[in-house]
């Protein structure tokens, strides 16, 4: 990633507006360690809040996140099946998420789990990015 687009993403992901949305329209799961360390988290936000990627009818997946330290031992795994059972509970029909090339793992992961790619959709931060469906 160059320079400028690494800018571009720290400032995003830091961008506190993201973060302050999110919680008000969705829910939020976080994985601790017994010392109340934040380890993980994820965003599953419900249909109704469509954007240029989600339909309306669609609930999807955002920031899945896993401290480096910590990757390997299932934890992301665990957060989106936690999304997947409260998605099915909240009578949710389609869960989409979307992610780029340099999430490897996740993508192997939101595979396994069942979920399909839609269509690539256009480049950000100069990498390729994919939307993926899950048919709950």
């Amino acid at each position: 990633m160059t320079a400028e687009n690494w800018q571009r993403l720290s400032t995003s992901i830091h961008n506190v507006q993201t973060y302050e949305t999110l919680l008000s329209i969705s829910e939020c799961m976080v994985c601790e360690t017994g010392k109340g360390q934040i380890v993980g988290m994820i965003f599953l936000v419900p249909r109704g809040n469509p954007t240029d990627l989600y339909l309306p009818e669609w609930c999807y997946i955002r920031f899945l996140t896993v401290s480096p330290e910590f990757g390997g031992f299932g934890i992301g795994r665990k957060l989106t099946e936690i999304c997947m059972e409260l998605a099915k509970r909240n009578g949710e029909t389609v869960m989409a998420l979307h992610t780029s090339e340099m999430m490897s793992n996740a993508r192997r992961l939101y595979e396994h789990l069942g979920f399909r790619i839609v269509r690539e959709i256009e480049q950000r931060l100069g990498k390729r990015y994919w939307l993926y469906k899950l048919e709950l």
